[in-house]
Parts: C-alpha cells; sequence; structure tokens
C-alpha cells in the first residue's frame, strides 16, 4: 500500500507549486520570463526524449538554444530598453531589430542551422532528426513563450491607456501604470484557473456520469459529459474573472477567452495525449510527483496561449 494516493500527492504538489506561480506571475518582468523559458526549456527537452523512443535523434542543445531565443521574442522589447539603457550610460549606442524583426531573424535561422548540423553529425535519419528538432521548438518553446507574451502586453505602450483611462496628456500616470500591470497579472491567473478548472470539471464530470466516449482512440478515459462540464467552467470562469478582476473585458471579449480555453484547452491536451500514445508512454516524464510531466501538466497552454495572445493583441486591443 503506498502511504500517499495520487491524488494526495497531486493536491500537496499543487499546495505548494500554485502560490509561487501567483507569486512569479505578480512580479512579471524578467522574472516571469525566466521562469517560462525555464519551464518551456524543460518541456521541450520531453518532447525530444519522447520522439527518442519513436527512433529520432533531434538535436537537442540546437533545439533548446532556438526554443530559449523563441521564448525571449516575446520579451525582446524589454530586453532591447535595458541594454540601450545600460549602452546609453556609458554613450554609446547600438541598432536593435524590432520585435518581428527578432523573431524573423529567429525562425529564418532555425532550419538550415539545424540542417547544416545534422549535416556534419553523421547520425542516421536525418530527415526525422531535423524535423523533430524544429517540430519541437516551434511547438512547444515558441508556444510557452507567448504566455510571456500575455504578461507584456500589459505596458502603456502595448495596452490602449486611452479606451480606458482618463490620462490628460501624453504621459501615463504611475497609477495607472501600476493598474494596467495589475491586469496583465490577473489576465495570466485568469488563464492558468480557467485551464485548471476545465480540467478538473471534465475529470471529475467524467468520472461521475461520463458515458459516451470522446476520442477513445487517443484517450479512452475522456467523455463528451467531461468535455462539456470542462467547457462550461472555462467559461464561467473567465465571466467571474472579468466581473472581479478584468474590467477591461467587455462580456463578450470575456466570453469568447472562456470559449478558447473550453475548447482549445481540451484539444491541446488531447493533442499531448496523441504524441505520448504514439511514444507508448503514460506521462511525458515524473519531474513533478503526482502530475507527471511538465507537458502533461502544460499541454492545454500550449494551445490555449498562442491563440489568447493573438486575439489579446489583434482583437481586444
Amino acid at each position: 500500500m503506498p502511504l500517499l494516493s495520487n491524488l494526495t500527492i497531486r493536491v500537496l504538489v499543487a499546495v505548494v507549486a500554485i502560490p509561487l506561480i501567483l507569486l512569479l506571475v505578480l512580479a512579471g518582468g524578467f522574472l516571469f520570463s525566466a521562469f517560462v523559458a525555464a519551464l518551456s526549456t524543460l518541456a521541450l527537452r520531453e518532447l525530444y526524449l519522447l520522439s527518442r523512443a519513436k527512433g529520432a535523434m533531434p538535436q537537442m542543445a540546437t533545439g533548446l538554444g532556438f526554443g530559449l531565443l523563441l521564448n525571449a521574442v516575446f520579451v525582446f522589447d524589454r530586453i532591447r530598453f535595458s541594454v540601450a539603457g545600460l549602452l546609453d550610460r556609458f554613450g554609446q549606442s547600438v541598432a536593435t531589430p524590432s520585435m518581428p524583426q527578432f523573431l524573423l531573424i529567429v525562425m529564418l535561422s532555425l532550419v538550415p542551422v539545424t540542417l547544416a548540423i545534422e549535416l556534419f553529425r553523421g547520425k542516421p535519419g536525418p530527415l526525422i532528426n531535423t524535423a523533430t528538432t524544429v517540430f519541437g521548438a516551434v511547438s512547444v518553446a515558441l508556444m510557452f513563450g507567448s504566455l510571456i507574451g500575455i504578461r507584456e502586453l500589459f505596458v502603456p505602450g502595448d495596452f490602449p491607456v486611452y479606451a480606458h483611462f482618463s490620462v490628460p496628456g501624453p504621459s501615463v500616470p504611475e497609477d495607472v501604470i501600476v493598474t494596467i500591470d495589475r491586469w496583465g497579472a490577473y489576465t495570466v491567473i485568469a488563464v492558468f484557473a480557467s485551464i485548471w478548472l476545465c480540467d478538473s470539471a471534465a475529470y471529475f464530470t467524467g468520472r461521475a456520469v461520463g458515458r459516451h466516449k470522446l476520442f477513445e482512440r487517443v484517450s479512452p478515459n475522456k467523455t463528451w459529459e467531461g468535455a462539456l462540464a470542462g467547457f462550461a467552467a472555462a467559461v464561467v470562469a473567465f465571466l467571474v474573472a472579468r466581473w472581479l478582476l478584468l474590467p477591461y473585458l467587455t462580456f463578450t471579449q470575456a466570453l469568447v477567452c472562456g470559449v478558447i480555453v473550453g475548447v482549445f484547452g481540451q484539444i491541446g491536451d488531447l493533442a499531448e495525449s496523441l504524441l505520448k500514445r504514439d511514444a507508448g508512454v503514460k506521462d511525458s516524464s515524473s519531474l513533478i510527483p503526482g502530475h507527471g510531466g511538465l507537458l502533461d501538466r502544460f499541454d492545454s497552454l500550449l494551445f490555449v496561449s498562442p491563440l489568447f495572445y493573438c486575439y489579446l493583441d489583434f482583437i481586444v486591443f
């Protein structure tokens, strides 16, 4: 008999991890970006290890290195301004690319650099090695990095200040900057909370009343009843978050945010299950006691975060 049940271990890990995550989200800036980059790197490593179970030999160092660059894309403006400020102290300046230009440089370099390295590796399966290296960097690091992007949208330069505040003159008061930053933290917290509530509602409802299989070929235990409960929980979570914490969202916008989580979060969960089933493993790793690996815990986020970032940046803002 195990000393602690799996559910007890999961709860204990959550009790420790959730406050830490909340503190890092509230801190924002480079601290939160570094945290996300660390999670992204570990999750990408898990994906590369899964691909090895299928006979691929991805370029671990190359993929992880480019993964960090793709994470840095979403905090690039903060990096650029910090470097410019440092150089200015010494009376120096240097031309730097914009964030979109930096992303383009990294993406255009990824394939040729990977192929060139593969040319000299002498490993079997160069096609699948290159494909898995590139796929991992894009599907994990770029998607994970968009979570940094969500947090970084809540600065006066990107946030529509004048649509939500009466600001006299071109300068933004400090109290408004603080409020916008707080909204950014609350938004990321709402994303996490809605995903967790969606997963929990789907799990417990599926166990209690689930009868109709959702996608038996990929995940035999998931049911339509659970999926619908998860969808409803995600939508309600964002409507409540809008009422309590996110006044910049309209009712319709909060509804759309909930739908993004309720639909695409569950698709992300199924997609990761597909990869694990293909690799013949139950969990992506045993990194988190009672929870499996980082891919197991954040698979929904890989689908939700980039869609959420694009929705906020291109539609809401």
